[in-house]
């Protein structure tokens, strides 16, 4: 029996980046902002009263999942919104699942 997913560097490159991707959305607080913005756009000042933690630590979670392009931002005079980046997501879903 032939494993592929092991051996193959094009599915090695595949599986590094699902691997970090694993390791992007396995902060907690990372995963429930995802959730939170599965429902609506928000701002910062929105999102740190879902969660157990203080808004500049929701910024630096925003800030890498951004740095992934999980999610994506527009300003709107002072404040900034965050949304899902849905195509970005769906890849590395496709991509998990190619592995599962």
């Amino acid at each position: 029996m032939k494993i592929k997913c092991c051996k193959n560097k094009k599915v090695g490159s595949e599986l590094k980046g699902i691997v970090d991707f694993l390791k992007v959305i396995s902060e907690e607080n990372r995963l429930r902002i995802l959730c939170i913005l599965k429902e609506q756009e928000m701002c910062v000042c929105e999102i740190w009263q879902y969660l157990d933690s203080p808004q500049n630590l929701t910024s630096h979670h925003l800030k890498v999942l951004k740095g992934f392009s999980l999610i994506s931002s527009r300003k709107d005079g002072l404040k900034v919104f965050y949304k899902l980046n849905k195509i970005i997501i769906k890849k590395y879903l496709k991509l998990l699942n190619k592995f599962l």
